[in-house]
């Protein structure tokens, strides 16, 4: 059985575990739509392994970060890195990210006002499913009781591209706050859900695969696994890359696409590199223009591939059924192995 909160309105769904629970948006609210997430491969290799019922508490909101939306509560206040204070009190007039001087009582009104918020929507959300585990998994036997057996925590790309709360560019502890935030989370939700030792699942960024060994990229991948080499959490945090799991074909089809962007809005801005520098070219002809030029770089085979394998961007993992199928799988093993070890001692 599943359960799932998602969406800015927090939409609330549940019944069996099928395909569709990936993502609502757009779609009917009564019923699973049309994409699937890792929750399905996680629960199908759960109930493979496990005699008595599985019920999944998913909770979903997209473009939310750890160190504003998450934040947990022993992280304290939100406050801006050091470097970053320097950086606005050198722009009072703003620039790129950063507000205006004028503005920036508002801003800050305006993280205070969604800190933590959906740390404890989520928190709320899983006690009062426990408070009544039979409104929402049938087969659930109040004799037997229940346990929390584990947390999947997929998060990272708003805190990865955000530069005034990670303002060191290209080193390689730049996302060192987000470990430490990570690491709160993690004691927090224990604490909060009263489940003290529960095994925890880190699934590591893992847009753009393997090839991306960016120093961005680099350092957040290690940033986001560094809780699961701490002392404290030995045994019952697990980090698990996900790169390993990123279609590289779906990726290159998605680098055409990108080119393709490019080609159009130079052509509309009137580039001096591309055919229509001087503004001679009518919308009908710049149309003819992208669709030969779509036609020359992207096969008839990759359209097809891109449209039987793709359904969202690249920082939604491409939208990959594939992908987070393969993700679902390792969260489950991960998850399954902490048990074993727990029920061991």
């Amino acid at each position: 059985m599943l359960r799932l909160v998602t969406g800015e309105k927090n939409l609330v769904l549940n019944g069996k575990l099928t395909a569709g629970y990936g993502s609502m948006w757009g779609q009917d609210p009564t019923k699973p739509g049309d994409k699937t997430g890792p929750e399905f491969t996680f629960g199908l290799t759960m109930d493979a392994a496990l005699d008595e019922p599985v019920l999944i508490i998913k909770a979903a909101w997209g473009g939310k970060s750890l160190h504003t939306d998450f934040r947990p509560p022993s992280a304290g206040p939100f406050e801006l890195p050091a470097r970053t204070r320097e950086l606005w009190d050198q722009n009072p007039k703003g620039a790129h990210a950063i507000p205006k001087l004028e503005d920036r009582d508002a801003w800050w009104q305006g993280v205070r006002a969604r800190t933590g918020v959906y740390y404890r929507l989520m928190t709320d959300h899983v006690k009062r499913v426990l408070a009544d585990p039979k409104l929402v998994c049938p087969a659930y036997d109040p004799k037997e009781g229940h346990e929390i057996a584990g947390f999947a925590w997929l998060q990272g790309w708003n805190d990865m591209v955000d530069g005034p709360v990670y303002p060191n560019h290209n080193q390689p502890d730049r996302y060192a706050l987000y470990s430490e935030l990570l690491a709160h989370f993690i004691r927090d939700v224990r604490k909060d859900l009263n489940a003290p030792k529960m095994p925890f699942v880190i699934g590591v960024m893992g847009v753009g695969g393997l090839k991306d060994q960016s120093a961005g990229m680099t350092a957040f991948r290690r940033a986001m696994a560094a809780p699961a080499d701490m002392p404290e959490f030995k045994g019952n945090v697990v980090a698990v890359q996900t790169a390993p799991f990123w279609s590289d074909e779906l990726g290159a089809i998605e680098a055409k696409h990108e080119k393709l962007k490019g080609i159009r809005h130079h052509l509309n801005i009137k580039h001096k590199d591309y055919p229509n520098a001087d503004g001679h070219m009518t919308d009908e002809q710049k149309s003819e223009y992208m669709k030969k030029t779509e036609a020359e770089l992207i096969s008839p085979a990759e359209a097809a591939l891109w449209k039987r394998g793709a359904s969202n961007a690249g920082y939604h993992y491409l939208g990959c059924a594939k992908t987070f199928a393969l993700m679902g799988k390792a969260f489950a093993e991960a998850n399954l192995a902490m048990v074993k070890m727990k029920q061991r001692k």
